[in-house]
């Protein structure tokens, strides 16, 4: 397959590196266009008012291009532009982080993957439910089994898998679960600190309180050490509150 590959947390981390080298170990022909920097929780933002500039980083092991943008950036510039021809599908990943729950609509590596769906090709987020992950390339090696065993031509149009794996040796993770996404969201806050020069400022901090997730969702079975697969659609339509809505009057 060819494969376009890109992710959030930059064109250097650890994840894209290990699922690079897993997919060519593979065979297959991997084509990385990924952010010079980390974009983590960027969301589906592109870029309107700058340029976008490419850097080549070239290898004794790998080669890839570096773009001055967001992740969405980057697919949409590397299926329109810099590849000499389509993909056979767009991979991002693996995210340091898992993207569970609401994080799918905060998540770079998620939106990058929604990018290539929404431009017609099959896609697959993975991500890893550690900030610092080490070697990842077991779970990178399994991700590159999975996507060779799915038939993509089968899914529909517009739809990403997305991945995570638990922060577990791959001997030691209880399986693979296809589940729904839980619809628990962030209680969060603000750490007040104050920099050397004397000026406050404040750093984002939260959780997915675990009385709100239910079981069998994504974010329980993760912590239960299960490999988790949500199929993704995005269709944000509220189908019943606008039939509710077309009854009124108005």
């Amino acid at each position: 397959m060819k494969i376009l590959l890109t992710n959030d947390d930059g064109i250097q981390a650890i994840g894209l590196r290990s699922i690079y080298h897993a997919l060519v170990r593979a065979g297959h022909d991997v084509q990385v266009v990924a952010p010079v920097t980390e974009m983590s929780a960027v969301g589906h933002a592109v870029t309107l008012a700058a340029p976008l500039r490419v850097k080549i980083f070239e290898e004794k092991d790998f080669y890839g291009q570096g773009v001055s943008g967001t992740p969405a950036d980057c697919v949409k510039l590397g299926l329109t532009t810099l590849l000499a021809s389509p993909p056979d599908l767009v991979v991002s990943g693996i995210n340091a982080g898992a993207n569970v729950g609401v994080d799918i609509l905060y998540s770079g590596t998620v939106s990058a993957a929604t990018e290539g769906a929404l431009m017609g090709f099959p896609a697959l987020a993975l991500s890893y439910d550690s900030f610092s992950p080490g070697d990842l390339s077991a779970q990178a090696d399994f991700a590159a089994s999975f996507l060779a065993k799915v038939d993509w031509d089968a899914l529909p149009g517009n739809c990403v898998l997305n991945m995570n794996f638990p922060d577990l040796p791959m001997d030691k993770v209880c399986g693979l679960r296809v589940c729904p996404q839980t619809h628990a969201a962030y209680h969060d806050w603000y750490d007040a600190r104050v920099d050397p020069r004397g000026r406050p400022y404040y750093w984002l901090t939260g959780v997915i309180p675990t009385d709100r997730v239910l079981p069998g969702q994504d974010r329980a079975l993760l912590t239960e050490g299960f490999m988790t697969l949500t199929p993704l659609r995005f269709d944000f339509t509220d189908h019943e509150t606008m039939e509710r809505l077309a009854g009124l009057s108005f």
